[in-house]
């Protein structure tokens, strides 16, 4: 800003003292040095209410990304939590369906004619093989009967119990 050098400064000491005076000269320097401290405290204090406002700015600026961040991550845990809810529900409706459906005959009573098509196998009950289809032979749903969900139940009684 100002470029003083040692040489201006001791001319400016001179002329200084041949115009104010000896006598005069202490007095002004401490005047002088009494309004230089103000402007600096005022200087420091605009400084410090200036990087306040830009915490300020950069606190709030800071908050909205964090605001922003929990609101996608809300939406990515909710779109996750509704996938996962749908395929479970796809999942339970995939049982349900095989449920309702019935048992599936056993491997070995099943067998496919030359075309591919499932044909039941009576040869074991002394009969010839016939094709199936929906409207001949529709599966019975598996009856499940207290018995068979007893008794499970049963023996994991006797194991807590022994």
């Amino acid at each position: 800003m100002f470029d003083i050098t040692s040489s201006k400064l001791l001319i400016l000491g001179i002329v200084a003292l041949l115009v104010i005076g000896p006598k005069d000269l202490p007095a002004l320097l401490r005047t002088i040095g009494k309004y230089m401290g103000i402007i600096k405290r005022h200087a420091a204090d605009f400084r410090a209410q200036f990087e306040e406002a830009i915490r300020e700015s950069e606190l709030d600026q800071i908050k909205k990304d964090v605001e922003t961040l929990g609101t996608e991550t809300e939406a990515g845990m909710l779109a996750a939590e509704q996938a996962v809810d749908k395929e479970i529900a796809d999942a339970q409706l995939g049982v349900d369906a095989t449920l309702e459906s019935g048992a599936k005959p056993a491997a070995d009573a099943m067998a496919h004619d030359g075309d591919g098509l499932p044909v039941a196998n009576t040869a074991g009950a002394g009969g010839a093989s016939a094709p199936l289809n929906g409207a001949d032979h529709a599966p019975e749903p598996a009856v499940a009967t207290e018995e068979a969900h007893a008794a499970p139940a049963s023996a994991e009684t006797q194991k807590s119990g022994a």
